[in-house]
């Protein structure tokens, strides 16, 4: 509790006691190159490459002649739209991120770069956290449109090339009963995990003591506790909004 505790402190500082808002500008545009753009490779990949394999055991699972086969695009679009995207891909980038975001506030904690903000009189938590959770929330989403397009995409490619699905099978399993509430559920999680990963990362980072060594530990913290709540906040969301 007394974690959790300092946690919330955390925030109400980042959060009440900002600086002026011209100081975060070119910070945050930074940050927008730093968290968002350095993301879009892997963000590429993975995204690709599950849509394929989705579509891939999906086939291999239709073992009745009675299921039609435009299923398979159906429970590509659907698991990629309500989970793969927005729940996977925010995984991986709390392992990249979060880990970076980490890694970088405590070797500016234990080289006393913080402490120097502090005796100028600048409210360090806002001036150093306030511009990346602003960047994540602005690239976030935009992330995982690009992993939903193309985990859609990876889909079509790997059933229409393999031939276990025909392109007018795979477009009619897209189209059907198409529910748009999934996409605005898929960006609420993401504005909520990207608030998640870059808020605990701050905080592991951030209250970093020691060495070297413990560097590395905050930013395995990080990553192990985004992971944690991003599922927690998961299934919370999924109680309340579906």
């Amino acid at each position: 509790m007394a974690l959790v505790g300092r946690y919330f402190i955390f925030l109400g500082k980042m959060l009440f006691l900002r600086e002026r808002p011209r100081i975060y500008l070119q910070a945050i545009l930074d940050e927008c190159i730093y968290i968002g753009i350095s993301s879009v490779f892997i963000v590429v990949i993975v995204s690709s490459f599950i849509g394929a394999v989705t579509a891939i055991q999906t086939a291999y699972n239709l073992v009745s002649p009675l299921v039609p086969k435009y299923v398979i695009g159906l429970l590509v679009r659907d698991t990629t739209l309500l989970e793969l995207a927005p729940t996977i891909i925010s995984i991986i980038l709390a392992g990249k991120v979060g880990s970076n975001i980490a890694g970088n506030l405590g070797t500016m904690r234990i080289t006393e770069q913080i402490d120097a903000l502090e005796v100028m009189g600048i409210n360090s938590v806002s001036y150093l956290v306030f511009p990346k959770v602003i960047a994540a929330l602005l690239t976030f989403p935009l992330l995982v449109i690009m992993a939903g397009f193309l985990s859609i995409l990876g889909g079509y490619l790997a059933g229409v090339l393999t031939g276990v699905i025909t392109e007018y099978e795979y477009v009619k399993g897209l189209r059907e009963k198409f529910v748009p509430y999934n996409i605005t559920f898929a960006l609420v999680k993401t504005v909520v995990f990207s608030f998640l990963i870059t808020t605990i990362s701050s905080f592991k980072g951030y209250y970093t003591r020691g060495g070297a060594l413990e560097v590395g530990l905050s930013s395995t913290q990080a990553v192990t506790s985004s992971c944690i709540a991003i599922l927690v906040a998961d299934y919370a969301l999924a109680e309340l909004l579906l």
